[in-house]
């Protein structure tokens, strides 16, 4: 091949190569969206994830100049919004609010149509929140000590509610039975409303529930709080123990939301988004807001929030085996 005839190869293979580069940029997704971003929760409107969801959602379009628009997907204690996102668009116009059940607990009891850590991808924590135990005010029992106490003396004969077979509140009450060595009998409810509404008509004796909707009635004395479930005390409970500092020392089961996308979102794309909600959670105005609803605001790396779903997953997976847990 003479000069010339190279000379002319080289230019075509670079003008080439430049429309290549140029056609797969235009391909690739852009940051921001170019169209309405979507997040996800998979629970119905009203309850803790929902009010966590629109105080984030707001900033963050305000952030990134696109509209975040809430899509409430409920349904199989989340399992089917996060299946749909798995398998969903990969452009990053996609969020969602994942939840340690479907993430971490579901995966142990029931057949999923997705895997958490194959199909899904970690962004950031989102929001942490213990769960309080409460009894109501006619069962008779003042501190989590007579709780034991009254479990041991007559095994079966304390019930706790919870919000569906493998969800948090369900768990909790779990690994409770185990460190305590009692044996209180789990019912499982359709969502939290029904649950709290049978626990205040005194027809189920404990449950441990989400702050924000236990508080109103634990201040009118209708609820009795006997502990957290996280390691240190909430700073809205801040005179209720932990079960940790009761004499179950390390002992956390937490509710958490975190922010997770198809897996096929390119790399790029998911760390854009980490950037931003890291920004958005770590925001005065929206952790007051959260804050507030009773709800830890929890920002992480990509990394972090992938190590601690996986802790997570390893920890209740071994409830479930030891507790015989199955889907109900």
């Amino acid at each position: 091949m003479n000069k010339r005839n190279f000379l002319q190869r080289a230019t075509v293979m670079a003008a080439l190569a430049t429309i290549a580069g140029a056609s797969m940029a235009a391909d690739a997704p852009a940051f921001p969206p170019n169209k309405p971003v979507t997040l996800v929760v998979g629970f119905a409107a009203g309850g803790a994830a929902d009010a966590a969801a629109r105080l984030i959602a707001k900033k963050l379009g305000e952030n990134i100049g696109q509209t975040v628009v809430v899509d409430n997907r409920g349904g199989a204690g989340g399992n089917i919004a996060h299946q749909q996102v798995a398998a969903g668009l990969a452009d990053g116009s996609v969020l969602l609010f994942g939840s340690v059940g479907p993430l971490t607990i579901a995966p142990h009891i029931m057949k999923l149509n997705y895997d958490p850590f194959k199909d899904l991808a970690p962004i950031s924590g989102g929001v942490y929140f213990p769960n309080v135990l409460v009894v109501h005010k006619g069962a008779g029992i003042k501190t989590l000590s007579e709780f034991v106490a009254k479990a041991k003396a007559k095994p079966g004969s304390i019930d706790f509610a919870s919000t569906g077979a493998g969800s948090a509140s369900h768990l909790a009450g779990e690994l409770f039975n185990q460190r305590a060595g009692i044996d209180t009998v789990h019912v499982p409810y359709k969502g939290g409303a029904p649950a709290l509404q049978d626990l205040l008509g005194e027809r189920i004796t404990s449950y441990f529930a989400a702050p924000p909707t236990a508080l109103p009635h634990i201040e009118t004395g209708k609820l009795i709080p006997l502990a957290t479930t996280g390691l240190k005390r909430p700073a809205y409970m801040p005179n209720i123990p932990t079960v940790a500092e009761q004499g179950y020392p390390g002992f956390q089961a937490l509710n958490w939301y975190g922010f997770v996308a198809s897996s096929k979102t390119p790399a790029p794309i998911l760390d854009r988004w980490n950037v931003e909600i890291v920004k958005v959670l770590n925001d005065p105005g929206v952790k007051e807001a959260l804050t507030k609803h009773g709800l830890d605001p929890h920002p992480t790396t990509r990394a972090e929030f992938a190590t601690f779903m996986k802790k997570e997953y390893d920890q209740w997976g071994a409830i479930v085996r030891e507790r015989k847990i199955t889907a109900q």
